[in-house]
């Protein structure tokens, strides 16, 4: 994945990491992918002024965020980001952190975090060569369209930030990649984490058989299909679907209380099923879909998530483990996971560090991210080797057998 195309580009300014409160581990990952990396590359250029600082022991620029009694805050640098490169990271998700706002303790909203992002870039003050946002969990998606007198968040969100200066923002998995249409000079990347879940998924049950035959990708509902379209295209897996039949009488917490889940698609008899969506928000219809399969005798239930939510908490989802209706779990580290989770049985958690340090080190360098955005080739060289190991393992059980 390291391609040493960008060795010999001039990078845009010297790099500088800002990873605002509530990302600093994620942000630490990638510091250390990065200051691993150009510390190992060979370059002759390296010593030039031009590349001046391109080597450090850590690109993260210290940031605060101090808070007056009141609430109110300020951002605050904590050193000169003066013709640099800055990749700001931010999880408005991490409702972990938490501030005293006249006494009172307050978690932290994703209106705070974005407010705080917007309090840093606000320090830079246009001194900086270029700011580049990256946002995982991009703020305010899932109110991405109007179906009635209701605001535009997200694009009034992305307005601001490129307002503000902001070249580039990178997103995951964006809940509907059309809201880029609010900033269409803008650069705005929203980026698929298939490889990944591949990788871990196949990580956690190496035995798994991956052809027509014994797997099936399934949509849990139509708004998932794009991804798991392509998720089971360069598997080379059929595609399920799931559809939501609602009551469109009734109004429970903001929406359409769902009556049940009806499924297109071939049989899931004996196979095992990979449910793909961009989040777990309370749990509720990737628990039912899981169960309605298990009720058409799937042989195993994996679901990926890109974001982990879990707002209801976990307990709905052990008892689903325990009653052997889902069998593995996997969101990734791109927002906040709670300890809880982590030490569950039937989690996996999906690191994606390596992945955002490759997309700063080569947009440092002004390089094209095609073969980033685009991981078909990966994919087809991961099942290979997968390919080869189980082929290995079945000759030494037939090997061993036939010695007995």
């Amino acid at each position: 994945m390291r391609d040493e195309k960008n060795l010999n580009t001039i990078p845009v300014g010297p790099l500088a990491l800002i990873p605002l409160l509530g990302c600093s581990e994620l942000g630490g990952k990638v510091d250390a992918y990065l200051a691993d990396w150009r510390r190992e590359r060979e370059n002759e250029h390296k010593t030039s002024i031009t590349f001046s600082g391109y080597q450090k022991e850590s690109y993260i620029i210290g940031t605060s965020v101090p808070r007056f009694g009141s609430g109110e805050a300020k951002g605050v640098l904590k050193e000169s980001v003066r013709g640099d490169d800055v990749f700001i990271m931010v999880d408005v998700c991490n409702y972990s952190l938490t501030y005293s706002l006249c006494g009172q303790v307050n978690h932290m909203s994703p209106d705070d975090h974005f407010q705080n992002l917007k309090r840093v870039i606000a320090a830079i003050g246009g001194k900086a060569r270029r700011i580049n946002v990256i946002m995982p969990f991009l703020y305010e998606s899932r109110q991405h369209k109007r179906t009635g007198r209701e605001s535009l968040d997200c694009a009034l969100a992305l307005q601001e930030l490129s307002h503000m200066g902001v070249s580039n923002i990178i997103t995951f998995d964006a809940h509907d990649p059309r809201v880029q249409n609010a900033i269409p000079l803008r650069g705005f990347e929203t980026v698929q984490p298939t490889y990944q879940f591949i990788k871990y998924l196949l990580k956690a049950e190496p035995d798994l058989c991956i052809d027509g035959d014994h797997m099936m990708v399934i949509s849990p509902d139509e708004g998932a299909m794009g991804r798991v379209v392509y998720f089971a295209n360069v598997l080379g897996l059929d595609v399920g679907m799931f559809y939501k039949r609602r009551d469109y009488t009734k109004i429970v917490n903001g929406r359409n209380p769902i009556v049940a889940h009806e499924f297109l698609g071939a049989s899931v008899e004996g196979k095992d099923v990979v449910i793909v969506d961009d989040m777990v928000s309370s749990g509720e219809s990737m628990l039912d879909v899981a169960k309605e399969l298990k009720r058409r005798k799937a042989r195993k239930v994996f679901i990926c998530a890109t974001f982990g939510l879990f707002t209801n908490g976990l307990s709905k989802i052990d008892e689903y483990y325990g009653n052997g209706l889902i069998d593995r779990v996997l969101t990734t580290n791109l927002i906040y996971q709670t300890p809880e989770l982590l030490a569950r049985p039937y989690y996996t958690s999906v690191d994606m560090s390596k992945y955002i340090a490759l997309l700063i080190d080569s947009l440092n360098h002004d390089a094209t991210i095609s073969d980033l955005l685009n991981p078909t080739s990966r994919i087809n060289a991961l099942l290979e080797r997968h390919k080869k190991e189980i082929a290995e393992k079945e000759n030494t059980e037939k090997f061993e057998k036939s010695g007995k």
